[in-house]
């Protein structure tokens, strides 16, 4: 029983590793291609997208079985990143979801064989009332690849099943070329990480996008006194704003130095006097500002041992931030 468990996993592991390796031939050829014919096609299929993006027109993704499921995240992927996306069922189309398709939009339809039957209606009313049809397809004279405008036609490439029939390598590289539309637009429009944050406010990628303005404290919640402030008034201040220091601003209002809990023990170690909080405090203390990703202030505040961090702007404290509130967050 044991010998037989080993080699079922070794089976599995074999299997696993060809896998591999078939798609990524499939993956290889398809960037082999784009040198030729394929990446002229790809190129002016990004121009007529383009195109209908100017005219507020949509990218409407359509596929059926195993491609329409790539169609489904190649939609979900073009809408994250900004560019008007959504998926229409072939099957649906042909019973009133048709309608959904608009003049100004660009219609993406995906079948590795071309020649689906479900798609001939969503084919047959691009061409009716003109509007642009790009397929992913393999079968350049399919039903698909004839009938479209730019035919993105991908290397025909052995599945990874091992009988040949269920969609592995095929699939992949739908997905692949339609990662490639989604990176290629997001990149030619200079969509940033905060563009990006817009259409992922929550999970694990919202938090590592936000900044410090979404996370400071403003107004009278930071811990603020002038420079001529008593020490022992500044010491209500930091105790009641619980930041573990209090900033020191001039008569202008700019922060010119910080009072810490260490600046307090240095002070009490030479015989507290109750002096301006002027003659005691941290000059020149680091800072950051509102437009500073948490994610990256974090790394630095650990790497520097900060706890508590003002944001500035020329100068001029707009905004307070503690260490917990940034883990409290979900940013690490």
């Amino acid at each position: 029983m044991a010998l037989e468990t080993a080699l079922d996993a070794t089976s599995a592991l074999q299997a696993a590793q060809q896998t591999v390796e078939i798609e990524a031939a499939g993956l290889n050829a398809m960037r082999g291609a784009l040198d030729g014919e394929l990446g002229v096609r790809f190129e002016a299929a990004i121009s007529a997208i383009l195109d209908a993006q100017a005219k507020s027109g949509r990218i409407i993704v359509t596929g059926m079985g195993k491609s329409g499921h790539i169609g489904r995240k190649i939609a979900a992927s073009l809408a994250s990143t900004g560019a008007l996306s959504h998926f229409v069922h072939p099957a649906e189309a042909s019973h009133g979801d048709l309608g959904m398709v608009g003049a100004n939009d660009v219609v993406l339809a995906l079948s590795w064989s071309g020649e689906a039957p479900e798609l001939a209606d969503i084919i047959a009313y691009t061409r009716r009332f003109s509007v642009p049809l790009i397929a992913i397809t393999s079968g350049p004279k399919s039903a698909l690849g004839s009938a479209a405008d730019i035919a993105l036609v991908l290397p025909k490439m052995a599945e990874a099943c091992p009988n040949g029939l269920a969609p592995t390598t095929s699939t992949t590289m739908q997905l692949a070329m339609g990662d490639c539309i989604t990176v290629a637009l997001l990149s030619l429009r200079k969509f940033t990480a905060q563009d990006f944050r817009q259409f992922h406010p929550g999970g694990k990628l919202g938090s590592r996008l936000l900044k410090v303005r979404d996370l400071m404290q403003v107004g009278d919640a930071m811990p603020l006194v002038g420079e001529a402030t008593p020490l022992s008034r500044a010491i209500v201040e930091m105790s009641s704003k619980r930041y573990g220091m209090t900033g020191v601003v001039d008569t202008e209002g700019q922060l010119t130095g910080i009072l810490t809990d260490g600046d307090l023990r240095r002070a009490f170690a030479e015989g507290f006097v109750d002096r301006a909080v002027s003659e005691i405090m941290t000059r020149a203390p680091r800072v950051t500002t509102p437009d500073t990703l948490a994610s990256q202030l974090l790394a630095e505040m650990n790497a520097r041992s900060i706890t508590g961090i003002f944001a500035v702007e020329n100068t001029r404290p707009v905004g307070v931030i503690h260490l917990h509130e940034i883990l409290r967050a979900g940013v690490a």
